[in-house]
């Protein structure tokens, strides 16, 4: 009993003495900073949200089923990779992909039901300002959009190459897997040429790199295939086989001939072969990357690659310009009801998407520049809630 005592005392002591010394932790607290009408607001934000993604991707779902579950049967798809390879990446996809129609119908539908029940009267009867009672909307925004991100550039890639190899076998039941006639520079002066490549294989027939100095050929290389080594823990390695090479050194010439050489080109299966949506399985990095290496070969082939890559981000500030729409719309409180701008504010967020995959199209069949296709609709929207929040009570 008396050793009870002396535990819970010296827990007592232990306690202030934290509290005194360590009373500069709170203010890293991040909730500290934040009022219950903030939290009130956030939480209701989010949880709209999240429920509005439950709801509207089942609904998808359902109709996917339907509508594939006559391929899924006739192509064998087993139901263990129609759960896990495709609707395990499937929800995710679809749900990043339509995050700003998600916060748009989630601050519509909450707010709305507060102004119904005069809680946004209250708030601004009680001193309140409408920039201030923004504040919270933002931060969930902020939370949402760098979630949303995240997502997009470094875990969802990687899901959809399962995703999309599942499509291809079980759902589309097509792939292009060979390429001819490819020519590309691997680097500085140096081009290489194939003439039929197959992808299922890893295997190229018909080869050659030539390397020129002061436009100058001072090494040609040929061979009958060319195979590129997957297990290798060293990327661009690949294998020739029945090759020569010549090297010229003025006026002379050496030849140097063999049945298989290992050698590293500075190319990969990727750069041979280019199916649709395959910028979508590369992270932001990887995106970055190859735009990078692709520019420096002066490749046309990477416009969809950089829309994809500018895309990402001016996707993650739509979620602070339709909070914007939704907010100036939905926080008056109108006899008629929300019906009418509802409607309003639902084809803003429907036009927004349209104009991303309009834009898109236009930078890839055009001439539009990529980084300007991607924020055109982000610029004209911030525009249209910049005038909705001048509509807005004060």
């Amino acid at each position: 009993m008396r050793k009870s005592k002396y535990i819970r005392v010296w827990f007592r002591k232990t306690g202030r003495l934290l509290r005194k010394n360590f009373r500069w932790l709170r203010r890293l607290n991040p909730w500290r900073w934040l009022s219950r009408l903030d939290r009130y607001i956030i939480a209701k934000f989010i949880g709209t949200y999240i429920y509005s993604i439950i709801l509207i991707i089942s609904i998808a779902i359902v109709f996917d089923v339907n509508e594939n579950l006559s391929k899924f049967t006739t192509l064998g798809a087993p139901f263990k990779a129609i759960v896990f390879d495709y609707y395990a990446n499937f929800v995710p996809y679809f749900s990043n992909l339509f995050s700003p129609l998600f916060v748009f119908i989630a601050v519509i539908f909450f707010t709305s039901k507060l102004a119904g029940n005069s809680e946004i009267i209250a708030m601004l009867a009680a001193g309140v300002s409408f920039k201030r009672l923004l504040r919270p909307y933002f931060l969930s925004a902020a939370m949402i959009a760098l979630v949303n991100f995240y997502l997009g550039a470094y875990i969802i890639p990687h899901g959809t190459v399962v995703r999309q190899e599942f499509e291809s076998k079980y759902k589309n039941n097509k792939k292009i897997t060979s390429a001819s006639n490819v020519q590309l520079m691997v680097g500085p002066g140096v081009i290489a040429y194939i003439q039929q490549y197959d992808n299922n294989t890893k295997t190229g027939y018909g080869f050659s790199l030539d390397k020129f100095e002061n436009k100058k050929l001072v090494s040609h290389m040929t061979a009958s295939t060319i195979r590129y080594d997957s297990i290798s823990e060293d990327r661009f390695h690949w294998k020739a086989q029945n090759y020569k090479i010549r090297t010229l050194k003025g006026l002379r010439e050496e030849i140097k001939s063999g049945s298989v050489i290992d050698t590293l080109i500075q190319m990969e299966p990727m750069d041979l072969v280019y199916s649709k949506g395959q910028q979508e399985t590369l992270t932001s990095d990887e995106l970055r990357e190859y735009i990078s290496k692709q520019t420096e070969r002066g490749s046309t082939n990477v416009v969809q690659y950089e829309v994809e890559y500018h895309k990402r981000i001016a996707t993650s500030f739509a979620s602070f310009i339709l909070t914007v729409i939704g907010v100036s719309l939905s926080s008056r409180k109108r006899k008629g009801g929300m019906g009418l701008y509802l409607g309003i504010g639902l084809a803003l967020s429907f036009s927004y998407i349209l104009l991303q995959t309009i834009s898109s199209t236009f930078a890839i069949n055009a001439d539009t520049p990529p980084i300007l296709a991607a924020w055109i609709p982000n610029i004209l929207y911030t525009i249209i809630a910049y005038f909705c929040y001048k509509q807005a009570p004060n």
